[in-house]
C-alpha cells in the first residue's frame, strides 16, 4: 500500500452564527440546552432585552464546527414554534452555505447562500417558479420573493436591528 492509500479525510470544520432573535425569558434554558445539545457541549448565553418585542430577549452566538453543525442547531431550535430566530454555517470547498429563518407565523425555511451571505436559488427552484406562475408577472415576482426568503427577511428585520450593538460569544465544537 502506498502512502497516497494511507491518508485519512478530517472532516470540514466551518464557522456560522445563531441569532435567537426573540424568546420569551422562560425559554432561556430550554433553547440553551436545545443548542448545546446540537454542539455537544453545555451552554450559557448573553441575554439582552428585545426592543422590537417588550417583553422578550435575544442571544447572538457565534460557532465552529463540522459541517452540518448549523443544519442541527437549527433542527434543534426549529421545536420552538414561538421563538424568532436565524442560523448560518459558512461555505467551505465542497460545500454549500446555509441559512436557516424561523417566525413563528411562517415556520421554517432554509436557503443556500455564497460566500459573501447572499441567498443563492438554484435552477430548479427557478424553474418551479416560473412555471407555478404561468404567464402573471406578480405571481412570478412572489414565487421568486418566497424563493430568497423574503417573507421570513421581512418578518426578522426589525428584530435584526437590535443586534447592532450586541455582545459576541464563540462556541467551538470539538469532534
Amino acid at each position: 500500500m502506498t502512502a497516497a492509500n494511507t491518508l485519512r479525510r478530517r472532516p470540514a470544520t466551518t464557522t456560522g452564527v445563531v441569532w435567537i432573535h426573540a424568546s420569551q425569558r422562560a425559554l432561556r434554558t430550554h433553547l440553551e440546552w436545545a443548542v448545546g445539545s446540537a454542539v455537544g457541549d453545555a451552554l450559557r448565553f448573553v441575554w439582552q432585552s428585545q426592543p422590537a418585542e417588550p417583553g422578550a430577549e435575544r442571544s447572538e452566538v457565534h460557532w465552529s464546527g463540522p459541517v452540518g453543525t448549523g443544519a442541527a442547531i437549527a433542527s434543534a431550535l426549529a421545536g420552538w414554534r414561538d421563538v424568532r430566530f436565524e442560523v448560518t454555517e459558512d461555505p467551505v470547498p465542497g460545500s454549500d452555505g446555509m441559512r436557516w429563518m424561523h417566525a413563528p407565523q411562517l415556520g421554517i425555511t432554509a436557503a443556500r447562500i455564497d460566500a459573501a451571505g447572499s441567498v443563492v436559488v438554484p435552477e430548479d427552484r427557478i424553474r418551479a417558479a416560473i412555471e407555478a406562475a404561468g404567464p402573471d408577472a406578480r405571481a412570478l415576482l412572489a414565487e421568486l420573493d418566497d424563493a430568497m426568503g423574503g417573507p421570513w427577511d421581512r418578518d426578522l428585520e426589525a428584530y435584526r436591528h437590535a443586534s447592532d450593538a450586541s455582545p459576541v460569544v464563540w462556541l467551538h465544537r470539538v469532534g
